[in-house]
């Protein structure tokens, strides 16, 4: 998971040059948010977590986030105005992107890395315009960039969340990823499948 979901987000957290002190927000705890969630706070940024599920919270405190906004409050999205520098969207599903360019500061950058099926509802610009805000997107890394992840992860004693699993138990798996229903990777145990 380090060579997929490690380096996906690393690879938009060195070239925006996120480092101690940063805002950093993270939408959705799944495969790549939990990996951005551990990799930001590492690098000393403040992470705030976006959600839709308050049941996350706890988990991702414990993965760094200091701040977990659930996406479908208002209010709580109201909170969190103008207060990020950087936002690694991590969905694969379409969402309206507004709500994230609003919490971001004058010059943010709003990261896609999930790649939904379907494309995002478009955007309301004129946040983009007066704000001078940027979306942008990024998927996987380079051979320098995983090198540099890989030696991050190890002086800093970062791991993937996994779940192992079978062969035998791919196509569960694959049915409890289509519910969210992992924490945070699955890995197939080759030595203990059977065929």
């Amino acid at each position: 998971p380090l060579l997929c979901a490690g380096v996906t987000v690393w690879s938009p957290l060195q070239h925006f040059k996120v480092k101690a002190g940063d805002r950093v927000g993270v939408v959705g705890l799944g495969g790549l948010g939990h990996m951005a969630v551990k990799l930001a706070s590492a690098l000393g940024a403040e992470v705030t977590l976006f959600t839709t599920s308050p049941a996350k919270g706890e988990d991702a405190r414990r993965l760094g986030a200091k701040n977990v906004v659930i996406s479908r409050d208002a209010a709580q999205m109201a909170d969190c105005q103008a207060s990020l520098d950087i936002i690694l969207d991590c969905v694969a599903a379409p969402h309206d992107l507004d709500p994230y360019l609003g919490a971001l500061k004058t010059n943010g950058q709003l990261v896609l890395v999930g790649i939904p099926d379907q494309p995002h509802p478009s955007p309301n610009v004129t946040p983009m315009v007066f704000r001078r805000l940027s979306i942008t997107g990024t998927s996987i890394g380079s051979i320098q960039e995983t090198q540099q992840m890989l030696d991050f992860c190890g002086q800093h004693n970062i791991t993937a969340d996994v779940e192992m699993i079978t062969g035998e138990e791919v196509e569960t798996a694959f049915e409890r990823m289509l519910t969210s229903d992992v924490k945070y990777r699955f890995v197939i145990d080759m030595q203990k499948t059977h065929w």
